[in-house]
């Protein structure tokens, strides 16, 4: 068995090979090559964190996963990583596991590659402007992931605390200053959005964290945090004005997100206005952005095929290159 940290992660797997990584997950997902039962959930007793047990069987790659990943958004007061979680790769033929993975960074990186994702497949070619609103644990990586997809020339940041969101566009920009981006503290989620071509939320927040009316014609934004139903970052304007939402699986969205639930009970929108899974855009099966003034959104709660294509990747790069501490 390898035991990969997040330093040996870091060694051999980069968010440009994340994405590649993400987008072969939706294609597997959506073509059916995969099996993906919905994840478990189990609220603490304080209902201050959530545990989350995430299975995936991709029997092309003969492999198998399952993550543990549990919420816990005041460990960010702590010092702590606000989704701590470890990674169980499982041999497909066999049934052993050949891995245990920092799931902590595995689940940074593949869902910051999610966001990579939807603005590599749906975001105007030219966009050279980004906002991200939050600055938690995955907050880093889907900041990456954001530059990594498009050549911005600046991202705005908010969150809600001035001195974390100073010193996490700090240490952004010493830690991605070979993209070449200039990173930037706004003072408003207003200010962060304004003229931004890609969005990207990612708090636990349970109401709305930008105006929907703000969005410019022709913006991609991703929404990333809402992993319940109470939850809701998602301002539901911008799903009246949006031309297409897709989903990383509508099932699981529809299953958790309030992002989408509460609009739907509320009738501000119908399932009608779904546009469908990412993957099914990756297949060429839906069409993705038509024009350059479309308002696209993308809503993503995470699948497991996610945590399993990344894993494997990481895995087989790390055992080529001899990283990782082997466990016998």
């Amino acid at each position: 068995m390898l035991l990969l940290s997040k330093k040996d992660i870091q060694q051999v797997f980069t968010m440009k090979e994340a994405i590649e990584a993400v987008k072969e997950a939706f294609s597997l997902f959506s073509a059916g090559k995969s099996e993906v039962p919905l994840r478990t959930q189990i609220v603490s007793e304080d209902q201050s964190g959530t545990f989350l047990f995430m299975p995936a069987y991709v029997p092309t790659m003969k492999a198998a996963g399952i993550k543990v990943v549990n919420i816990f958004p005041n460990n960010i007061d702590k010092g702590l990583p606000s989704a701590p979680a470890q990674v169980l790769l499982i041999d497909g033929e066999t049934g052993f596991v050949t891995s245990v993975l920092d799931g902590t960074f595995v689940t940074q990186m593949r869902t910051g590659a999610a966001s990579g994702t939807a603005f590599d497949v749906l975001a105007k070619k030219d966009a050279k402007k980004g906002a991200l609103i939050g600055t938690g644990g995955q907050a880093a990586c889907q900041l990456e992931a954001m530059i990594c997809a498009r050549d911005l020339d600046e991202v705005k940041v908010f969150d809600m605390n001035p001195e974390r969101t100073a010193d996490f566009v700090q240490q952004m920009n010493q830690q991605l200053g070979s993209y070449g981006t200039q990173i930037l503290a706004a003072k408003s989620s207003d200010e962060a959005i304004e003229d931004a071509d890609v969005i990207i939320t990612v708090t636990p927040s349970k109401k709305p964290v930008f105006d929907g009316n703000k969005v410019k014609k022709g913006a991609t934004v991703s929404c990333v945090g809402a992993y319940q139903h109470d939850m809701q970052e998602m301002d539901p304007v911008i799903l009246t004005r949006a031309d297409k939402i897709y989903f990383d699986s509508e099932e699981a969205v529809l299953s958790e997100s309030g992002d989408i639930l509460i609009p739907l009970e509320e009738g501000t929108i119908t399932k009608e206005d779904f546009t469908g899974d990412i993957g099914e855009v990756i297949l060429g099966n839906l069409v993705g952005r038509e024009n350059d003034e479309e308002i696209i959104v993308f809503e993503t709660v995470g699948i497991g095929t996610q945590d399993l294509v990344t894993a494997k990747a990481i895995y087989d790069k790390a055992s080529k290159k001899g990283v990782g501490t082997v466990w016998e």
